[in-house]
């Protein structure tokens, strides 16, 4: 596509869809921990071994405790 050209509805769209957050990011962002996600979830895409990822895992885990996080994901007996 030259530059002069418009995209097409639907590539913009779609575009502007990828932009947006969906739910998933939603939650974690609100988690106050997506930095560390990112770097879990990086590591194990390049590594292929969630062994290999123990240094992120922790550092993750760290936050999501500072973050006050383990109250939000407290099992309640039903």
């Amino acid at each position: 596509m030259s530059k002069d050209e418009k995209p097409s509805s639907q590539a913009a769209i779609a575009a502007q869809q990828d932009d947006e957050m969906d739910d998933w990011d939603k939650r974690i962002f609100s988690t106050g921990c997506a930095v560390e996600n990112t770097k879990l979830t990086d590591c194990y895409y390049e590594k292929k071994d969630w062994r290999l990822c123990k240094a992120e895992m922790e550092r993750f885990r760290q936050c999501w405790k500072v973050q006050g996080n383990e109250k939000r994901t407290d099992m309640k007996n039903a």
